[in-house]
C-alpha cells in the first residue's frame, strides 16, 4: 500500500475551519474514504496563503491543490472575494509558467 500512495500524484486540499473542514470531514461520518494520495489541511482561512505559496507547492511535487472555502458565508469578511481574486491572479500566473490551471481549484462548501 504505502508504494502505491508514492506512486500516485499528492493532492493537498485546504479546508476552511468554519465551513469546508466540517463538509470535508462528512466523508468519514458517511463511511466513505479519500483517496491515499489526499492530504487534508485544517485552516483557519485560505486567504492567508500567498501566490507565491502555490508554487512551491507545485515545485515540491503536490500535483493538484483544492482550495475548500466557506464562499461568501465565510466568518472573516471580504475574505471569499480576496481568496478568489488570488487564485484568479495564480491561475494566470499557471498559464505565463507553463503549468495547466485546473492543478488549482476553488470550491465553496458551505
Amino acid at each position: 500500500m504505502e508504494a502505491e500512495r508514492q506512486s500516485k500524484p499528492k493532492i493537498l486540499i485546504f479546508a476552511s475551519d468554519a465551513c469546508a473542514y466540517p463538509g470535508a470531514d462528512n466523508v468519514g461520518q458517511i463511511h466513505a474514504d479519500y483517496p491515499t494520495n489526499t492530504y487534508i489541511i485544517r485552516v483557519p482561512s485560505p486567504v492567508v496563503f500567498p501566490e507565491d505559496f502555490y508554487f512551491r507547492c507545485f515545485e515540491k511535487g503536490i500535483a493538484g491543490i483544492i482550495v475548500m472555502s466557506c464562499g461568501h458565508e465565510c466568518p472573516y469578511e471580504g475574505a471569499y472575494d480576496r481568496l478568489a481574486g488570488r487564485i484568479a491572479r495564480v491561475h494566470q500566473l499557471m498559464k505565463e509558467r507553463g503549468l495547466d490551471p485546473q492543478r488549482l481549484r476553488i470550491c465553496a462548501i458551505c
